[in-house]
């Protein structure tokens, strides 16, 4: 056995002892991802990020704006379009091409070559130049609704009021380009930093619009700093800024040059890129241990609070656009003027704005629910209205995690629709970009006193379609032991608190309540609303006459015989003549 010993021993002794190895560098975050010199471009990220490149490139928000020659496009360009009050727009393919012809009695004759589309998951726009024209791309009067599959004037998606022909829009680089494209996002940030007070301005920063206890303010660190780059970002985008000028003077300049010389050839790449949420990266792409932030980095500016989570910086990045704050709807969903409240709004792309309204954007990101990567996630989204949905919401609130506490909190059978945690504390009242109800992204409860008291219809009549305002909320105060005033509703519903809550929200003044009772009159298939429907079929609003019509289509089970784009007059009596009672 010696030998085995010695043998042992020799090996112990002659192998190398082991190599001290340093760890890694401690892993850092860019030092500047605003600046126009920040940005590498998406390729650059899918060196690395193979796959996530590849999910991304079909998704929708990939493609939000798309060059038409190489684009997908779901819209038919065979001849088709919209009539409108005796004007014309047609859609045509020629050579290959996309073309849009308008005729107006206000504009006369004009014919367009499509150059962008813009969307694609649930409605397509596009954007066009005329040859022989000024040059511009303008946003064309007609969009294509990929779910419905037909035709609509293009600016009626919102709560705007009619208009009295066909006209085509602003120029697309003055409306559209810096929410669906690329950019350095000191170029949004110019128009915060220069004050309140500035024009309209598309690149808006969400937080001067979010009530005092929920802003951060982005305030300047260096200010000869921020006017040298701010000059050269003018510069880098053809405008001729004085070298001399102060800086607020240079920032009221950058307003005003990025609103009349931003285009296509400044962006950092047509179509939603990686770095319009992740923020410029080429720091990260020369040196992946340089890790990317969410917000603000910059030496010449910060954000106060400096320290946040990260689902709020998330949240914070998806509210850069999904704000709606272009929109001048005038009503809140508090019962309120937007004008001096900031409240939430009542149709799709104002998610994250109102999420940011709500309890639980510190510790909930959107990306809790959607994933921006992926080419389509409705799978995801109906799978979030069950218990998955649940599931989300109790990483935080544990103690409704068994179904006997479900029971307990909700008042509803624990494995049904209504003891959901979505189907109470987001409820479907928002107006989609298809004709049915979404979401409302401020996080809050149905039986909160500034709901029930200021806003129509009722959040539980969504879902209890057929009762009264005064049933549905004696069973609030019963059940949750609460106290509504009986004053305050009349003024909502009138002295008779014994009507149903849908059908006396279809006379509201304020138009988003009209469209959320209608639809769900419609999905109720209430043909007691039949009449009541018809007379809004009159309202102000296109867009709540389409939520209108389709609530009458759904309970009458067969598409309209006529068009919504022709007088009011017509409307109404060929609508009567269609629901007229059956013998």
């Amino acid at each position: 056995m010696k030998p085995l010993v010695c043998l042992a021993a020799l090996l112990i002794a002659c192998r190398p002892s082991p190599r001290v190895v340093a760890p890694p560098p401690r892993a850092l975050s860019v030092t500047s991802n605003i600046e126009r010199a920040d940005y590498a471009g998406s390729v650059a990220c899918a060196r690395c990020h193979a796959g996530i490149a590849a999910a991304w490139s079909a998704s929708a928000m990939h493609n939000m704006t798309r060059v038409s020659t190489t684009a997908t496009v779901h819209a038919p360009f065979d001849g088709t379009g919209l009539d409108f009050k005796g004007d014309r727009v047609r859609a045509e393919s020629e050579n290959g091409e996309r073309w849009v012809s308008v005729s107006s009695h206000a504009q006369g004759e004009h014919r367009y070559r499509v150059t962008r589309v813009i969307g694609g998951h649930h409605r397509e726009d596009f954007v066009g130049i005329e040859p022989g024209g000024d040059g511009v791309e303008r946003v064309l009067p007609i969009s294509w609704l990929i779910e419905s599959r037909r035709w609509r004037y293009k600016g009626y998606s919102v709560m705007v009021k009619e208009r009295p022909g066909i006209f085509t829009s602003e120029p697309w680089a003055r409306t559209c380009i810096f929410c669906h494209n690329t950019a350095p996002y000191l170029d949004s940030l110019i128009g915060t930093l220069a004050g309140e007070t500035v024009p309209s301005y598309q690149g808006v920063v969400v937080d001067q619009h979010l009530p005092a206890d929920h802003r951060w303010k982005v305030e300047v660190t260096n200010p000869e700093g921020l006017r040298r780059a701010v000059h050269k970002e003018l510069r880098a985008i053809g405008a001729l800024p004085s070298e001399t000028q102060p800086l607020s003077a240079i920032l009221l300049e950058g307003v005003k040059d990025t609103r009349n010389h931003f285009g296509a050839d400044q962006l950092v790449e047509i179509g939603i890129g990686c770095e319009s949420c992740h923020g410029g990266s080429r720091e990260h792409v020369e040196d992946p241990r340089v890790r990317t932030v969410f917000g603000v980095k910059s030496p010449l500016v910060h954000t106060t609070p400096a320290a946040s989570s990260r689902a709020e910086s998330i949240n914070r990045v998806c509210a850069r656009c999904h704000q709606v704050l272009f929109s001048r709807y005038p009503w809140t969903w508090e019962g309120q003027p937007r004008a001096n409240f900031q409240g939430g709004s009542n149709i799709n792309s104002g998610e994250a704005r109102d999420f940011l309204l709500g309890h639980c954007s510190g510790a909930l990101a959107c990306t809790s629910c959607h994933d921006p990567h992926s080419p389509d996630n409705r799978a995801r989204m109906d799978e979030l209205e069950g218990a998955d949905g649940d599931r989300v919401c109790q990483r935080c609130h544990t103690k409704y995690s068994t179904p006997s506490a479900i029971a307990g909190h909700t008042h509803h059978l624990p494995e049904g629709k209504g003891a959901r945690c979505l189907a109470c504390h987001m409820p479907r009242k928002n107006m989609s970009l298809e004709l049915r109800l979404t979401r409302y992204h401020r996080i809050g409860s149905p039986t909160d006193t500034a709901r029930v008291e200021h806003d129509r219809p009722l959040e539980c009549a969504l879902c209890h379609a057929d009762k009264s305002v005064e049933t549905i909320v004696s069973d609030m105060e019963r059940l949750w032991t609460k106290h509504y005033d009986r004053t305050a509703l009349s003024l909502l519903y009138g002295m008779d608190l014994s009507v149903n809550a849908l059908l006396v929200s279809l006379a509201s003044p304020k138009p988003h309540e009209v469209a959320t009772a209608a639809a769900a009159l419609g999905e109720a298939k209430s043909t007691a609303a039949i009449p009541l429907l018809i007379e809004q079929l009159a309202n102000e609003i296109p867009l709540v006459r389409e939520y209108v019509l389709h609530a009458l289509e759904t309970i009458r089970g067969a598409p309209a015989p006529f068009s919504l784009h022709q007088d009011v007059t017509t409307i109404l009596e060929q609508a009567n003549r269609w629901l007229e009672p059956r013998n």
